[in-house]
């Protein structure tokens, strides 16, 4: 594989585009467009995996010659997908809702050339435990933090983590947005090392 071919990252995510910094290697960013619609009785696991294949192969066309990534989250919670709140008042609903419970983050990820037909793909886990939260922390929290564009309105990099009791995974930047411990593995196995 030509460890020279440019990369691309499907997303519009800012939060994406930082993780990827850290890999230290040159990309651009273009958002996909794509419909997000979850499948009738689709597990989480298969829902974030085949958007993340979507969102890369939406560009092939644009960047043929590209390696692109890919990537999806949800986080679930009692068997529930919670997604992106996009309100305040949705935000508080979430975090009340995953007060004292454990909610399961699931970040799909995709790497394709789409000259070639080179494609991985692969679902991390994560599991954030919250401690038991009153109202006035949890609006206290989301009016510091605005995390109305994060899946279960968490921030785990910020101030997200005082909610916590404990997080169980073995790649935290997947709780981010962005497995990079596996994006890294599929990077190397296509000849591209970072460092």
């Amino acid at each position: 594989m030509n460890s020279s071919t440019p990369i691309v990252l499907a997303s519009s995510s800012p939060y994406r585009k930082e993780l990827l910094e850290r890999l230290n290697i040159p990309f651009t960013c273009q958002s996909p467009n794509i419909d997000e619609s979850r499948l009738n009785r689709e597990a989480p696991e298969t829902y974030v995996e085949r958007l993340a294949i979507a969102k890369a192969t939406a560009l092939a066309e644009i960047y043929p010659e590209h390696l692109i990534i890919g990537s999806d989250q949800c986080s679930v919670v009692a068997s529930d997908i919670v997604g992106k709140p996009g309100t305040r008042q949705a935000a508080i609903a979430q975090l009340e809702t995953c007060s004292g419970k454990t909610l399961t983050f699931f970040t799909g990820l995709a790497l394709i050339n789409p000259l070639s037909g080179w494609q991985r793909a692969a679902v991390s886990g994560f599991e954030v435990t919250f401690r038991d939260l009153n109202r006035a922390e949890i609006e206290r929290y989301i009016d510091i933090e605005q995390p109305l564009d994060c899946a279960g309105s968490f921030k785990s990099e910020r101030l997200g983590v005082s909610l916590t009791q404990a997080m169980h995974g073995d790649d935290p930047s997947a709780l981010v947005g962005l497995p990079l411990i596996q994006l890294s593995a599929f990077l190397r196995e296509y000849g591209i090392n970072c460092p």
